[in-house]
């Protein structure tokens, strides 16, 4: 597990803009029992998360005509747990972090791997999620 001094900083640039954090199990079934759209970012200490995932995320967020319902994140590396629980219902796509998912009625309707965040700005990034937001938070 990461040490918390490291970790809080990240958490907070996006729990300081809104994010809820889902730190357990029950944090996560209950989110996804929740009707709408849900986002989910699952936060990391990779380089390519600090430098372009969480700027992307924000900057989607910010600029949406259309936003998720509900807007929550989760440390891998951290809250194990939630983490390991979120994994379940990201399924078939691997284990990935960083990550960025859109759930509809608990169903995923658009996943962001970390293959998709690597060498992408966070312009791109944004880009992708504003699509998604377009399509599904209506």
């Amino acid at each position: 597990m990461y040490p918390a001094e490291i970790v809080i900083p990240m958490k907070e640039e996006l729990t300081e803009n809104g994010f809820k954090e889902l730190l357990n199990q029950q944090d996560v079934d209950n989110i996804m029992a929740e009707n709408g759209t849900t986002l989910v970012m699952i936060n990391s200490v990779c380089g390519c998360s600090a430098g372009t995932a969480r700027p992307g995320v924000l900057m989607a967020v910010n600029n949406a005509t259309q936003k998720p319902d509900h807007i929550t994140t989760t440390f891998a590396g951290f809250d194990i747990d939630a983490v390991r629980k979120i994994r379940e219902y990201m399924l078939p796509y691997p284990p990935s972090s960083p990550a960025i998912a859109l759930f509809k009625d608990g169903k995923l309707v658009h996943m962001i791997e970390r293959h998709n965040i690597e060498g992408r700005s966070a312009q791109m990034i944004a880009e992708n999620l504003l699509n998604a937001f377009d399509t599904y938070c209506n």
